[in-house]
């Protein structure tokens, strides 16, 4: 796996680039990111201990949590997935998702199962071939085939941008600046109910939980005066957190790899698959300070639960002691703003679009299932992509029937969503937020996963439908995923330049040769 760690820092290079003018100027300066990052992803099963409780998990090159990706803006991936799976509690197929990365012209890469490809079966490798175009910022991976990332297939990714605009407010951005929360379950994600909570909160994957040992906790180390970028990543399968440390506040500058305005906050509410950059400034006296994720159920920091440690460098290794430390300016998405091209797509007015949704979600006693507009998600037997390439362009012919709307190409859709869950699409403005009355198409924030709130809420969304393909539009606990919460948009655009190729027709014959019952459990 290559990373940019080069002699010269990310900061430097922006400098020197700055005073280029030719294209082929800047390659000789970055070569690396003319070329293709090629890596290998190993997806196999182990047994882990993050919180010092042993069970079965599924690693990516024997590590857990996955290991950080890293590129330059520009870049092309090509990620060669190989599947060793071999426990059938987690499912022996895979696929993977490559969160935030729009895919434009590439659908067939997005990695959704039976939505732009069938799984990958044990035993056998997919390489995943694209470029980000125009995308920079804070992505993760992950399975995206049943309830599989909750088992342990997820990592951070980051594409850094020599050009970064906010580059002047850091002084420090790499590995060592990324912080991942996640839940973690002690049992297996198929005996997970609704009202289970997880039995620790890992960050950058470890953590304590009640009545376990004080294993060692994650620590960020900074040097007193030093500014640092801090990547905050939310890969949890239902969870969401408030983020704060102790002392100290942030300058958020991106939302899930979309640039805003900065803004200085105390504390960050991320929901699950959320991402944000913050600017810490470690500018307090050196010592141990508590890194706090406070998890959306009922629970406690005591002996370091939901925690990890900021330390300065000089400060002694031990746990911080308590703060009495009060938060009182929390982010509120409605204030975020995006930093280019701000406007919303489209005429700015409720419902002055030229296709507008309205998608209602509720849970039907009956079948034991969610519902949206009266359907529930069940994934088809061939991948929706494979549907619409072999022809079944009319909604009415593709599978599941009445989870698939075709959305008229090159048009803005305005999507309102009543309350109360994470939902994920590819990059779109939120001019309602949760929490909010207020339409904002002046300058909303840009991102792909936002909250729905509450019942009373009825956040509002908008995009456009320039990007071939079907796109999954989902709750991102992955359980409510699993039980129906999605929905496919199918834009009828004309611009068809996907490269489908052998290995990703030969994955469906692959898959469909397993006999019913091992697919099932695979």
């Amino acid at each position: 796996m290559r990373h940019v760690e080069n002699s010269v820092s990310i900061q430097q290079q922006a400098v020197m680039i700055r005073n280029l003018r030719s294209l082929s100027t800047l390659c000789l300066i970055f070569l690396s990111s003319c070329v293709a990052l090629n890596t290998q992803l190993v997806i196999s099963n182990a047994k882990v201990a993050p919180d010092d409780f042993v069970k079965d998990a599924i690693v990516v090159n024997g590590d857990y949590p996955g290991p950080v990706l890293t590129a330059v803006k520009g870049e092309r991936f090509r990620i060669n997935v190989t599947n060793m799976l071999v426990d059938r509690s987690m499912n022996k197929s895979t696929s993977i998702h490559w969160h935030g990365i729009k895919q434009h012209l590439s659908n067939e890469m997005d990695g959704t199962a039976m939505v732009t490809q069938c799984p990958i079966v044990s035993g056998h490798s997919f390489m995943y071939d694209f470029t980000p175009v125009n995308q920079s910022g804070t992505f993760w991976y992950h399975s995206h085939f049943t309830l599989q990332y909750c088992e342990g297939l997820r990592g951070p990714m980051v594409i850094y941008d020599p050009l970064d605009p906010h580059l002047d407010m850091y002084d420090i951005d790499d590995k060592s600046t990324i912080l991942t929360i996640l839940d973690w379950f002690h049992m297996n994600a198929y005996d997970v109910t609704g009202t289970t909570n997880p039995d620790a909160i890992l960050i950058n994957g470890r953590g304590r939980y009640e009545g376990g040992p004080l294993v060692p906790l994650s620590v960020l180390s900074v040097v007193q005066g030093k500014r640092y970028r801090i990547r905050l990543l939310n890969m949890a399968c239902k969870t969401s957190f408030a983020f704060s440390i102790d002392s100290h506040t942030f300058t958020v500058i991106e939302a899930d790899s979309e640039n805003t305005l900065p803004l200085v906050v105390d504390s960050v509410q991320i929901f699950a698959g959320q991402r944000y950059s913050l600017i810490l400034n470690a500018n307090q006296t050196v010592d141990n300070y508590w890194i706090r994720a406070n998890p959306n159920y009922n629970t406690t920091f005591a002996r370091g639960q939901n925690s990890a440690i900021l330390r300065y460098e000089g400060a002694s290794q031990r746990d911080p002691i308590h703060r009495d430390w009060t938060l009182s300016n929390p982010l509120s998405e409605p204030n975020l703003h995006a930093l280019e091209s701000p406007a919303a797509p489209g005429h700015p007015g409720v419902g002055d679009a030229d296709v507008s949704l309205n998608l209602v979600a509720m849970w039907d006693d009956n079948i034991g299932r969610f519902l949206i507009n009266g359907y529930s998600y069940i994934p088809p037997t061939s991948p929706v992509l494979l549907q619409i390439l072999t022809g079944q362009l009319d909604a009415g012919q593709l599978q599941p029937y009445g989870s698939v709307y075709t959305l008229p190409p090159h048009k803005t859709i305005e999507l309102s969503v009543p309350g109360g869950q994470p939902e994920n699409y590819h990059a779109f403005s939120v001019v309602r937020s949760a929490g909010s009355d207020t339409y904002n198409y002046h300058n909303p924030v840009r991102r792909d996963t936002t909250s729905n709130g509450v019942a009373s809420d009825n956040v509002t969304i908008r995009f456009r439908t320039d990007n071939f393909g079907p796109w999954l539009f989902h709750c991102h606990i992955d359980w409510h995923l699993e039980l129906g919460m999605a929905v496919v948009f199918a834009p009828e655009t004309d611009d068809n330049s996907l490269r489908i190729t052998s290995a990703w027709k030969q994955l469906c014959p692959n898959y469909d040769d397993l006999s019913s019952t091992i697919r099932n459990e695979s």
